[in-house]
Order: C-alpha cells, then sequence, then structure tokens
C-alpha cells in the first residue's frame, strides 16, 4: 500500500499556526514521523492561506526536504504553486490532482509534460462527480488516455474514484468498490488512491466507518491511499489487511510492527 501521509495541510490549526510562527521544528519533526509510520509521499498542502499560498508553500517544500529524503505530494488547487513547487523538489513529486473538467486539465497538463510527476487524477469531468461505477470508469479511461498523450506511464499514474457519502445514499460505498475494482482490473498499470473521510461524512464514529472502509477497498484492489500514517489504529487495519491478503511476506510486516508497539488490538 503506497501511503500519502496527509498531515501537513494547513487546514490543520496546529500546522497552520507552525507555518504563521515559522515554527521549522515543528514542521520537520511532523515529517520525520510521517517518514517512519511508513509513508511513502508527504502531502503538502497549503490551499487554505489563500493570500499567501505560494510562499508558504515553497518555504515548506524547503524545509520539509531538508529533514526527510522521501519524495512530496504537491496538493494545490492553484496550477501557478503546483508549476513552482515542481521547479523547487529535488525528487520526482506527486502532483494532487488534474481533472476532466476543461480549464483544469489545460492548467495542469503543461506541467506535466516530459514525464516529471506522478499525478492523481479525479475521476471526474465537468458534469461534475459522477455517480455510476460506470460514469467513473468511462472517466478513468478518458484521463488515462489523455494522460499517456502528455508521456506519462501507466505506473504514474494515480487515478481516484471519488468516494461519495454513505450518509446521502447507501449505495455510495458499493459503487466505489465497484470503480475500484473496474478500474484496477481494466486499467492495468496504474494506481488507485482516494482520500476516505468523504465516505463517512454526517455520521457517527467517522473514523471507524474509514478505516473500515478502507480495508474493505484494499480487498478491490486499492493500492493507495491519502491518510494520517500516525493513527495507528487506521494503520492497523491496513498492515493486518495486507497480511491477510496475501501482501505481507511471512507476516513480516505486520511483525515487525508488532514488535515496535505500532499495533492497536
Amino acid at each position: 500500500m503506497i501511503i500519502i501521509g496527509e498531515r501537513i495541510n494547513t487546514s490543520r490549526k496546529s500546522i497552520d499556526e507552525a507555518v504563521d510562527k515559522r515554527d521549522r521544528a515543528f514542521l520537520q519533526d511532523e515529517a520525520r514521523k510521517q517518514e517512519a509510520a511508513g509513508a511513502a509521499f508527504i502531502d503538502v498542502n497549503c490551499g487554505s492561506r489563500l493570500k499567501s499560498e505560494c510562499d508558504d508553500f515553497l518555504w515548506l517544500l524547503d524545509l520539509i526536504q531538508e529533514a526527510v529524503s522521501m519524495p512530496l505530494c504537491l496538493d494545490s488547487p492553484d496550477p501557478k504553486v503546483l508549476a513552482a513547487g515542481l521547479k523547487q523538489v529535488e525528487q520526482r513529486p506527486l502532483i494532487n490532482s488534474i481533472t476532466l473538467e476543461p480549464d483544469r486539465f489545460d492548467e495542469v497538463a503543461p506541467i506535466l509534460e516530459g514525464d516529471v510527476a506522478d499525478v492523481i487524477g479525479l475521476c471526474m469531468d465537468e458534469t461534475g462527480i459522477p455517480n455510476t461505477t460506470e460514469k467513473t470508469f468511462e472517466n478513468a479511461v478518458r484521463l488515462v488516455k489523455k494522460l499517456e498523450a502528455l508521456g506519462l506511464k501507466r505506473s504514474s499514474i494515480y487515478l481516484d474514484p471519488l468516494i461519495q457519502p454513505l450518509s446521502t445514499d447507501t449505495e455510495n460505498g458499493n459503487t466505489a468498490l465497484a470503480s475500484i475494482t473496474t478500474i484496477m482490473e481494466s486499467l492495468s498499470g496504474v494506481h488507485t488512491t482516494c482520500g476516505l473521510s468523504n465516505v463517512s461524512y454526517g455520521l457517527p464514529e467517522r473514523y471507524l466507518i474509514n478505516r473500515t472502509f478502507l480495508v474493505c477497498a484494499m480487498d478491490k484492489g486499492l493500492d493507495s491511499a491519502i491518510i494520517d500514517p500516525l493513527d495507528k489504529k487506521i494503520m492497523t487495519n491496513l498492515l493486518t489487511a495486507e497480511m491477510i491478503l496475501g501482501r505481507d511476506e511471512y507476516c513480516g510486516n505486520f511483525i515487525d510492527a508488532m514488535r515496535d508497539g505500532k499495533i492497536a488490538s
């Protein structure tokens, strides 16, 4: 499972305050802890800081790269911020994100030319977020074709089926799971990813729902997720699911995590 660590996001009060104070030590510690917990990418998002997003974003990229040796996920709604970040990173990053909406695609596409980054593709177009597996898959196919035309390999493409809340339609979970299955079976070589929090929106015990959905999605082929790798319970579910699904040779990762006190029973 490719873990994209979500903690360095200025929508979180502690991160926003640390950026205000230019608290490098706190922010670098956040990065180091996510690396130690098993993240493959560290997501960096300053989108809540509308007036200073680009400056804050570039400052964060520098200090995080001083602290860890892993690639970053550049997360911004502003293509100019993404382009500036791409020039500053030392390793091949993950761009979060592109869609089939004409304006968004046309703005982000030039950043991706030349196969310089991996990218998260949201399976939506100008009509909005699809509510059927068929439309989600149709959008996924279109995204892959357009991204391949830019020079990206399928292994660089992370497709997000855009999970919708169970609170608005109890079939939304099944729709998302079917979409993951169809994408992974029919578009060989791509990754699937998601943010988990949407599935539980409007319901109690959200963390329980999120981590249970993660296990279900992993069974359908989900191989990446944007999560908090310091959340012991969700990481326990993830490691246990990988072991049960035959993705943990000799149960080594699970046993190591147990010895390190990282498993929550």
